[in-house]
């Protein structure tokens, strides 16, 4: 009996072999343009090769203040386009997975440094810039001025985005995720602690959300009809007074009556000192509320690279998919150890299958990617 994380799943046209998805990982590993390079052919062609279902890029900018650093990875150019067109192309041939971007604008938390040097804010005259947010209220710690935007500077943003998704259309990309989390640009304007704007696109839950919405209903209008749109959030910002999974759950009835594919239920990310137990599966319930609250396809994320904990989720009807994010950084070969665990048959690309030599043996045959 197949089991359910391995079970197939369908996103409008788009066929995904397994419930497995590699989520965006951030690499900062691009070029100071913006490009994919050799690093993205290594990095998501070894994710490609590992027989997971979906892999969405990194966040990737739709714009050049919208990176998180420099370095960061960009659809906001034509050579941006061709450079991805690359690295994709190369993933479909080595493997039947499909391919997602993630749309992505930093918002006020960008002009910061790789997270190995520490992440400290870039300054004005240093290499960094303006930010943009939905209110004049920096991040914590930040001191880069913000621009934020009127009915006008909303109109050019959702361009950006609409100019990102046809171009991710062209690069070859299966699946678009756009970003709502973390506190990031789209998040700023859904939290109460991010957005104090006293317009339309501010006050009540329904203002707040006004933006974010736009910017689904924009990319929905020029993305292939027949291809799948996600969108991840930060189901709950841990902090008193801040957006609740009531609220996802009233965005997610909303984004499901505007034919939203999936949401991935994230959390946290709009101010520091939000209070957050990590633990395996800390997330799950945000995708199980979601998901019967609204009967919205959800992806679960959070610290489920125990393959039984993942194959639970699904069987107890909490969410749709398995984001591995993390796990599969430790582990590119993760679906293989799940389908062992699992009693499922591996399913290896052809150069590999010598690996199953030095495998447990299966408990059903090996089949070739």
């Amino acid at each position: 009996m197949t089991s359910h994380l391995f079970s197939p799943i369908k996103l409008r046209s788009v066929s995904l072999m397994n419930r497995i998805v590699v989520p965006p990982m951030a690499q900062y590993m691009a070029d100071e343009h913006g490009n994919a390079g050799d690093w993205h052919v290594m990095h998501l062609g070894t994710m490609a090769a590992s027989g997971a279902g979906l892999l969405i890029t990194e966040a990737t900018a739709i714009d050049p203040i919208g990176r998180n650093a420099n370095h960061y990875l960009g659809i906001y150019s034509d050579e941006n386009e061709a450079a991805l067109k690359r690295v994709i192309a190369f993933c479909k041939s080595i493997s039947p997975i499909k391919m997602g971007i993630q749309l992505h604008h930093s918002g006020r938390k960008g002009s910061v440094g790789k997270p190995w040097e520490g992440r400290g804010e870039l300054k004005l005259g240093e290499g960094g810039w303006r930010v943009v947010s939905a209110s004049d209220n920096p991040f914590p710690g930040h001191t880069n001025p913000i621009d934020v935007p009127d009915e006008q500077g909303l109109e050019h943003l959702k361009s950006l985005y609409v100019r990102a998704a046809q171009r991710a259309a062209r690069a070859g990309f299966d699946v678009i995720e756009i970003h709502f989390a973390h506190g990031y640009l789209l998040n700023s304007f859904l939290s109460p602690l991010g957005n104090m704007r006293k317009d339309r696109y501010g006050g009540d839950a329904e203002g707040r959300m006004r933006f974010p919405l736009e910017v689904y209903r924009a990319v929905r209008a020029v993305w292939p009809a027949e291809l799948p749109i996600g969108v991840r959030i930060s189901a709950v910002d841990w902090i008193e007074g801040g957006w609740t999974i009531e609220d996802s759950i009233a965005l997610a009835r909303v984004l499901k009556s505007l034919d939203c594919d999936y949401v991935a239920a994230s959390s946290g990310g709009i101010r520091p000192e939000q209070k957050i137990e990590i633990k395996p599966g800390y997330q799950v319930p945000f995708a199980e509320a979601i998901r019967r609250e609204t009967g919205m396809t959800t992806m679960a994320l959070g610290l489920l690279h125990d393959p039984q904990l993942a194959e639970s989720v699904l069987a107890e009807g909490k969410a749709d998919m398995i984001g591995i994010a993390r796990g599969m950084l430790a582990d590119p070969r993760w679906p293989w150890r799940a389908a062992l665990a699992l009693g499922e048959p591996l399913k290896l690309p052809g150069p590999f299958l010598n690996a199953r030599k030095v495998l447990p043996p299966a408990r059903e045959p090996e089949k070739k990617l």
